[in-house]
């Protein structure tokens, strides 16, 4: 996993993260936990849609090397500096043998069915989910 840095911003029920080193990368919400959700959903969409057009992903800088940039703007009173997680996948499968509970993979499997996706992509969508989550 990738972290970059975001800016957060807002305020009331209106709330936007940018993400300077992916230019164009941005996400927003009606609560800071909110836009970033949508910043973290936002930079793994705009890093696959790089990947595919075989655009080399820009290295992440540390909130210091931001915050030196002149051509970032950053007001420390308004704004926040917020890491996004970024998982890129490497477009190719591993098999995985995992132990867990009957009633857990019961569970899982009759939820995985009412979404229309297999125990895989269930389980795939749930990690990422909890791993980039921060609310």
């Amino acid at each position: 996993m990738t972290f970059y840095v975001g800016i957060l911003d807002g305020s009331d029920d209106v709330w936007g993260v940018r993400i300077p080193d992916l230019p164009g990368c941005h996400g927003g919400g009606p609560s800071p936990a909110a836009a970033i959700a949508d910043a973290t959903s936002a930079a793994r969409e705009w890093a696959a849609h790089q990947k595919t057009r075989s655009v080399p992903l820009a290295e992440p800088r540390s909130l210091d090397e931001i915050r030196r940039d002149g051509m970032v703007e950053f007001d420390s009173d308004t704004e926040t500096m917020v890491l996004i997680a970024v998982i890129l996948d490497k477009a190719r499968l591993v098999r995985a043998n995992i132990s867990l509970d009957a009633g857990l993979l019961e569970t899982i499997d009759a939820e995985a069915e009412r979404r229309g996706l297999t125990r895989s992509a269930f389980l795939a969508s749930a990690a990422i989910d909890k791993m980039t989550n921060t609310g």
